[in-house]
């Protein structure tokens, strides 16, 4: 996911998508755990995906507070 399209997503969008990466991230952590995945590189990706959607939503935090 690129950082331009989390940025054009509305607030509530971003709270559905930073619960379902989470979901996801669980789902591959537990393949990982029973050796059923096969590319161990996607728990990286969702792991930047959720940091990127966290930053833009603390960046809006900080931007309503001022």
């Amino acid at each position: 996911m690129k950082a331009k399209e989390i940025h054009e997503m509305r607030d509530d969008e971003l709270e559905v998508k930073l619960n379902e990466l989470k979901k996801e991230l669980f789902n591959l952590r537990f393949q990982h755990a029973t050796a059923q995945l096969a590319n161990p590189l996607q728990m990286t990706a969702v792991k930047r995906d959720i940091a990127r959607v966290m930053t833009v939503v603390r960046e809006r935090e900080l931007k309503k507070a001022k």
